[in-house]
């Protein structure tokens, strides 16, 4: 789909600071984050929403957030927890109709920042962000490898 920016992202056409991606899915930090690490996770496919999207792939979307969600806490960026979000249609406040999770760290005691974060939305060192969610998203795969040996 030619309009959709995130459709031009996975087709690099447009930039983006990307953290994870595989065969059917691209997960990037959003140019407008709430807090620092706030990924999107969008499927390759174009699913304007939950109507269009299959559930399997659906399921894929979280799988991989939940991921995210994780690797965040074992990043540098040490969050306590994460919001998951994914607003599906303009009644949702959907801005971008290409089904998105958003997945935003949070920390103990961070109402008044992200608050803030929620009204400024500026980014955060992007490249450094990135790889500290990637350096977590590797000492995930570490510690599930050492789990099972």
């Amino acid at each position: 789909m030619s309009g959709c920016i995130f459709c031009r992202i996975v087709a690099g056409d447009a930039p983006s600071t990307r953290v994870y991606e595989d065969d059917t899915l691209c997960a990037f930090l959003d140019i407008r984050p709430i807090t620092r690490g706030h990924t999107l996770i969008i499927p390759k496919q174009h699913a304007t929403n939950l109507d269009d999207l299959d559930p399997a792939l659906g399921a894929a979307i979280f799988t991989l957030g939940h991921r995210l969600a994780k690797a965040v806490r074992r990043s540098e960026l040490a969050a306590d927890g994460a919001n998951l979000l994914l607003n599906d249609g303009k009644a949702a406040f959907q801005t971008v109709h290409h089904v998105h999770l958003h997945v935003v760290p949070r920390r103990h005691g961070d109402r008044l920042a992200f608050a803030k974060g929620f009204l400024l939305r500026r980014p955060h060192e992007s490249d450094l962000t990135a790889a500290a969610i990637r350096a977590g998203l590797d000492r995930l795969d570490t510690e599930e490898r050492d789990t099972r040996a």
